[in-house]
Formats: C-alpha cells, sequence, structure tokens
C-alpha cells in the first residue's frame, strides 16, 4: 500500500471580500428578480456577478465596469441609475465601496459568494416561524411562487383576451394564425407587435414565449396556431371579468403600473409582465400599428369559407390598414451580403455609387433576392425621444437578384441557380428580375462554356418569366437600381396601398401586369415567409424531392403538386393503376406552365422508377 500524505488540518482562508459590495449587491437583485419570473437574462447577470468578484480594484461608477467581461451598455446603464438613487438618497459623498450600516445589520448579502441570495439562509429563525404562521413559506425555507398575471395592456394581456374572445365566437376555429392574432390583440396592448421601442429589441409579440412556458398557451402546426389551454381559459376568463368590470378604463390603463412601480427600469427584460411599467402615457399619432393590418370579422375567421378572400379584401380596405398618397417614401432595400465579405472594394463601391445617385436606400437582412423596394410609412417625430418611431414597411411587386458571371457559373453547377429561381417565384411578389453583370469577357475564362451561361439567361428569361437586364459592371447596376427607385416613385406616387397578408389571404394574382399592384404584404411577413432553412410542410419537402430529378423544372413540380400534394396521394394513385404501363405514363399527360405543355413520358417514368423501384435506378 503506496504511503499516503496525512492531511494538513486547519481553517480556510477566508475570500477577500468584493471591493464594489453595492454593483454585487444591485446584481444579484437583478439576477433574483429575473430567475424569479423565468427570464433567460438571469444566466447574464449570474455571469457579470462571477466578473465582478474576480474583479480586485474598487469602481468609481458603472461606466468603468465596461471593461470586465459580460457587462454591456444594459447592465451598465441600469447600475448607474441605481448608483444616482442611491446618491439621492444617502447624500453625494456616500461611500459606494461598503454597504450602509442597515443594510450590514439586517445580514441580507455576503460579499464573498458567487451567488447570493437575499433572505433565504440569513433569515432568523424567529423571522422564518413568523413568516410560516402567515402561510407565505412552503417546506425547505422558499417562498411560495405568486401566480402569473400579466400587466394590463401588456402582450401577454391582450394575446390572452384575444384569444378568450375568439373563442366565444360560435362557430369559431379555435385558433387563431400570428398575423391574424398580432392583428386583434394590438387593440388591447400599448406597445407594438411588430416595432420595438427605442433601445429594445423586444416587442410585445416576445411574451407569447413566456405564455407558452407557463402552460398558458400552446403553439402547433406549421404555420403556427396558437390556442389557450385549459389553464390559459381560465386565467382568460378572469381578466375578461375585470376587463367589463369597470374597474378602469382602457384609455388610462397604461397609467397605473408606470405609478405602482416608478424605479423599475430594466432595459434588458425580454418578458413583457413589466415592460409598460416607465412608461408614460403614449400621444395617440406615434403609435406604430400591426404591419399585418388586415381587420378580420367573426365572417371572415370560419375555417373553410369559399369566399374568405374577397371578405378579407373588403374588411381590410374598411379598416385603416392603408397608406394613402403622400404618406409614405419608397426605399431600396440592400441585402448585406452585397456589402460584405467578397471582394469589400467591389461591393463597396456599390455602396457608394447609391449615394452618390442620392437614392434613399436601406441595407439589410433579405431572406431571399439581393434588392427590393418597400414602402415605408412617414411617422412625425415624438417629443422626448431621439429618433422617430419606425413606420410600417410593405413590399412593392420588384426583387431583383444580382449576378457576376462567376456567381452564375458557379451556381450553376452547385444547384443554387434552379432552387434560387425556385424560391423567388414563391417569394409572393410578381415582378422577379435578373440582374446580370456580364463583366466583359470574364465569361470566356468560366468553367462552363460561355454558350452554357448564356443559354441559362434565355432560360431565366423565356421559359421561367423573369425580367433580364445585362449590365457591364457594378457601376451600371447602381445605375440601373437608382432609375428603378425613381420610376417606382413616380409610379406608386398617387397610388393609396393596403396591406394584406399573404398567410391569410394568400398570393394575389392579377391579369394586368402594367397596373401597379396597391394590396401588398408587410416587410415583416415577406422576409418570414422566404426563411431558406425554416421549418418545411411535407408538401414543401416533396417539391424540393421532385426537383431533384433532372429535367423537372419548379413549373413541372408544381404542376404535379397540384394533383399529389404528397407522396402518399403519388403512391396511392400508382397502387389504383392495374398495369405497369399504365403507372410509368400516369404523370404524362399532366399539363405545366404557360403553354400547358405534357410532362411527357420519359420524365414520368422516371418518377414512378423513382418513388416505386426497390432497388437502384438503371
Amino acid at each position: 500500500m503506496p504511503f499516503s500524505e496525512p492531511v494538513r488540518l486547519g481553517r480556510k482562508r477566508a475570500l477577500p471580500s468584493c471591493p464594489n459590495p453595492l454593483f454585487l449587491k444591485w446584481l444579484t437583485e437583478l439576477r433574483d428578480d429575473a430567475k424569479e419570473k423565468g427570464l433567460k437574462i438571469h444566466h447574464t447577470y449570474h455571469k457579470a456577478i462571477t466578473s465582478l468578484t474576480k474583479y480586485p480594484l474598487p469602481l468609481q461608477s458603472a461606466t468603468e465596469a465596461k471593461i470586465l467581461q459580460n457587462f454591456g451598455d444594459g447592465i451598465c446603464k441600469i447600475l448607474d441609475k441605481k448608483l444616482q438613487q442611491y446618491y439621492k438618497e444617502h447624500g453625494p459623498n456616500a461611500p459606494i465601496h461598503s454597504l450602509p450600516k442597515r443594510l450590514q445589520s439586517a445580514g441580507e448579502f455576503d460579499n464573498n459568494s458567487l451567488a447570493p441570495r437575499p433572505k433565504k439562509n440569513d433569515a432568523s429563525v424567529s423571522d422564518r416561524t413568523a413568516a410560516e404562521k402567515k402561510g407565505g413559506v412552503e417546506g425547505g425555507g422558499r417562498k411560495k411562487k405568486r401566480e402569473y398575471v400579466p400587466q394590463k395592456r401588456s402582450g401577454g394581456y391582450a394575446v390572452l383576451l384575444t384569444l378568450y374572445r375568439e373563442a366565444q365566437i360560435p362557430g369559431s376555429k379555435g385558433f387563431m394564425f400570428k398575423m391574424e392574432l398580432q392583428t386583434e390583440a394590438q387593440k388591447l396592448c400599448d406597445k407594438s407587435f411588430t416595432v420595438p421601442d427605442l433601445g429594445s429589441k423586444y416587442t410585445a409579440w416576445s411574451s407569447v414565449s413566456t405564455l407558452i412556458q407557463k402552460n398558458l398557451l400552446i403553439k402547433t402546426h406549421n404555420p403556427a396556431r396558437y390556442a389557450l389551454t385549459e389553464k390559459g381559459l381560465a386565467l382568460a376568463e378572469r381578466l375578461e371579468s375585470a376587463e367589463t368590470g369597470g374597474q378602469s378604463p382602457v384609455d388610462g390603463s397604461s397609467k397605473v403600473p408606470a405609478e405602482e412601480n416608478p424605479k423599475l427600469v430594466d432595459l434588458t427584460c425580454s418578458d413583457d409582465d413589466n415592460e409598460d411599467n416607465d412608461e408614460e402615457a403614449r400621444p395617440e399619432t406615434p403609435e406604430i400599428p400591426a404591419t399585418a393590418s388586415v381587420h378580420l370579422t367573426s365572417a371572415d375567421t370560419g375555417a373553410g369559407s369559399a369566399d374568405s378572400v374577397g371578405l378579407q379584401t373588403k374588411s381590410q380596405q374598411m379598416s385603416g390598414a392603408r397608406l394613402p398618397p403622400g404618406s409614405y417614401d419608397i426605399v431600396l432595400c440592400v441585402d448585406f451580403i452585397e456589402t460584405t465579405g467578397g471582394c469589400q472594394h467591389r461591393k463597396q463601391e456599390l455602396v457608394k455609387e447609391l449615394q452618390r445617385n442620392g437614392v434613399n436606400f436601406d441595407v439589410r437582412k433579405l431572406n431571399v433576392g439581393d434588392f427590393l423596394w418597400v414602402a415605408r410609412e412617414k411617422v412625425a417625430p415624438v417629443s422626448g425621444q431621439l429618433r422617430a418611431p419606425a413606420g410600417r414597411e410593405l413590399v412593392l411587386d420588384y426583387i431583383v437578384e444580382r449576378k457576376r458571371m462567376d456567381d452564375l457559373c458557379g451556381s450553376i453547377i452547385d444547384g443554387r441557380f434552379r432552387e434560387q429561381k425556385f424560391r423567388l417565384k414563391r417569394c409572393g411578389l410578381r415582378k422577379p428580375i435578373y440582374l446580370v453583370e456580364e463583366c466583359g469577357k470574364a465569361a470566356s475564362h468560366m468553367s462552363l462554356p460561355e454558350s452554357t451561361l448564356q443559354q441559362a439567361i434565355v432560360n431565366t428569361q423565356v421559359v421561367d418569366g423573369f425580367f433580364v437586364k445585362r449590365v457591364q459592371d457594378v457601376r451600371e447596376s447602381a445605375a440601373y437600381l437608382t432609375i428603378m427607385t425613381r420610376y417606382l416613385s413616380k409610379l406608386y406616387q398617387n397610388q393609396t396601398l393596403f396591406c394584406r397578408s399573404r398567410e391569410l389571404d394568400g398570393d394575389v394574382v392579377e391579369d394586368d401586369r402594367s397596373v401597379p399592384s396597391c394590396s401588398l404584404i408587410s416587410f415583416a411577413e415577406f422576409n418570414y415567409g422566404a426563411i431558406k432553412n425554416k421549418c418545411q410542410t411535407v408538401k414543401e419537402v416533396f417539391a424540393r424531392q421532385l426537383m431533384q430529378v433532372s429535367g423537372l423544372s419548379g413549373d413541372k413540380a408544381a404542376a404535379i403538386l397540384e394533383l399529389y400534394n404528397t407522396p402518399h396521394s403519388l403512391l396511392l394513385a400508382y397502387n389504383r393503376c392495374s398495369t405497369e404501363a399504365e403507372k410509368e405514363k400516369l404523370l404524362a399527360s399532366v399539363r405545366y406552365g404557360k403553354l400547358k405543355r405534357n410532362l411527357g413520358p420519359a420524365l414520368s417514368k422516371t418518377v414512378y422508377q423513382l418513388y416505386c423501384s426497390q432497388g437502384p435506378l438503371l
């Protein structure tokens, strides 16, 4: 048996106390408060506490703490506000590197603990006994959690009431889609469901995650459907009875919480329970309603109604969801990929040319296409705010995909070319444009022959129906975008624009392509619907499978999906065929495209072999 060293006995050396106990105390309170409400931001506060306890020097202000890890602008701003309040209460010369005597004597705080929890382990026995007699403490000395009730006029409050009132309508479908729910709930909420306030990235819709976590709301299907659980229905019924009980008027209810909690300011909070606590009464004009502003009546919400599109269009025009002439600007949206990565000099040249031409443009993330135009609502600045509130944005029917010859060659080789065209067709905008930069004689030095590239461009124009614009370099591309921006500004200057929901109304098909469409979808809905790797339906996956077959384009796949929208329905059709030859020719007579040509026996046989052959294809 090897010799073991004797165990050294003795007193452990006490850890040095934190030289910034006030900051540590405030961060601990913020962390515990966030954890009690179930907010994920309590992890951020805990990391900041860890960094602060390791820092050996005293800090004079929270701004100095920015040098520490996990201290951002939001946390420093909160600590600075608390420090100013501390100076007001204790005087401008009050010490900040030691706790006041009343806090030290209360035993609430331990500087050596990285995860202090006030009033949990340090409470006296007499205090615990008194609390137990009142019924406020459970076994183990833990406080009994209060029932979650959303604040009046908050996002969670509006969502619960809207779903409850929808459920009370006779013959209702029992759920609501996202855009439909946002539109109806906006009337009951003081904050916007789509536009965050200045200094925050959260909207009223952020509270939906809290409702789901509290088992008050359930989210199913794709597109998402939202419905109340039994627990949520009971809470919403109580909120509805309180709302109709004549407690406080709806217009003035937002002022009450602010008076009750005047000191609660948490800009980093993601929950909407207390997001209106520090707000003053809002003016009527600057509030931005939801972007998808389709007003739905009880008749419109009936599932499976044959006249739903016409009813929703009428209700949309009667509601306030419109942008009259002169109330909006036409803005060019540039995908951020077009300004970053790759050849920085060439991409920055595009931005400089647009600036030199005086184009009103905005760089943002586009999930499909490289350029598009939006009609942005003009919003008057609000007194006391640095920037004016963001206006509603409706997407015009024009979208541009920019291709250099080398990029076109690479996209054909790796298969992105067909997929991008397919996504552009399905994005909901009627007039896709292919902007091709030929770059002189660069096409003669590509991996593919120049004739192949030219044929692909012609097919894009003739077969796919895209408008193809050929330019020589970046400068000509910027010139074309400038001309298009000015053309669209003139085209829409006397038009009244209406906002519709593509999720509820579907795509609008108009025969006269020369007349600008005034029924447009919001940018938020457009960009969300164009996400490349979002959760897909069986029909969408089936379409992608079919398009992997050589010679089977997007139009052909769409024609097959009109008859058989899932692989199961196609296999059932094959099983109903009596002979092998009949199965091979099942899809031969399917018509596709504008010319209504037949799919042909060759492709029909290939698809049959793909889904019905047991072994490898020959």
